[in-house]
């Protein structure tokens, strides 16, 4: 992703406020969303012991993966220096640990990769490139779940043209995404899941979502991928 985004990583939060704000709730109830959803998605029995949350940005991803997955170590990578000092400074512990992107293939196996709302930053010719280093980087029989803005969703694209660092962003459908994943190496370990149909307004309603899973036409979506 260029450096550009967290320039100023103290203003990230407020700027992507502009958007989310829209729906009626702020982005931890999105990130809590993402968590548990992939969480059901995971095998029942299956623990990871390493995470990588590639593209933590501020880290605030790689700190709720802790609390989801208290035996686990964390690991978030990011290109910006400015958003992983602040990482360091707001989560950082001996088991939430920040580090650059370029140190990945240096780090021992991963069992779980998460990513969200990264690779609509990265350039289209080198998607593939991140995808087969994220394989590079989980062990045999680990998941990467890739979390990303649906295109489909009217509200995800006014959302996102209110975001300045989103405005001009090259967003991917969930059959682009799903190709990617299985072109970086991986097998499709499930259908893609669609979450986050209905904004505050409308929450009475939330309880009708895990019938929609299928559909797509939720905010966002998620392809999980193994590694054979």
């Amino acid at each position: 992703m260029p450096e550009e985004l967290f320039d100023l990583s103290n203003e990230y939060e407020t700027m992507l406020r502009m958007g989310v704000d829209l729906s009626g709730e702020d982005p931890a109830y999105f990130l809590r969303g993402r968590v548990a959803d992939l969480a059901r998605a995971l095998p029942k029995a299956w623990t990871p012991r390493r995470i990588l949350d590639f593209g933590c940005g501020t880290g605030e991803s790689s700190a709720h993966l802790a609390e989801r997955y208290p035996g686990a170590a964390i690991l978030g990578v990011d290109t910006s220096d400015n958003a992983l000092a602040l990482a360091r400074r707001r989560h950082g512990s001996e088991r939430i640990l920040f580090g650059p992107m370029a140190a990945l293939p240096n780090e021992a196996p991963f069992d779980l990769c998460y990513v969200n709302g990264v690779f609509h930053h990265i350039e289209p010719e080198r998607r593939l490139e991140a995808v087969r280093a994220i394989h590079a980087a989980l062990a045999p029989g680990g998941y990467f779940a890739l979390f990303e803005n649906n295109p489909w969703n009217p509200g995800t694209r006014m959302v996102m043209s209110r975001i300045p660092f989103d405005r001009d962003a090259k967003t991917l459908s969930f059959g682009e995404t799903k190709e990617l994943v299985r072109a970086g190496g991986f097998r499709i370990a499930q259908p893609a899941r669609f979450l986050f149909y209905f904004p505050r307004p409308l929450a009475f309603l939330r309880a009708m979502e895990p019938a929609f899973l299928r559909l797509p036409l939720g905010a966002q979506y998620c392809v999980l991928g193994s590694k054979p």
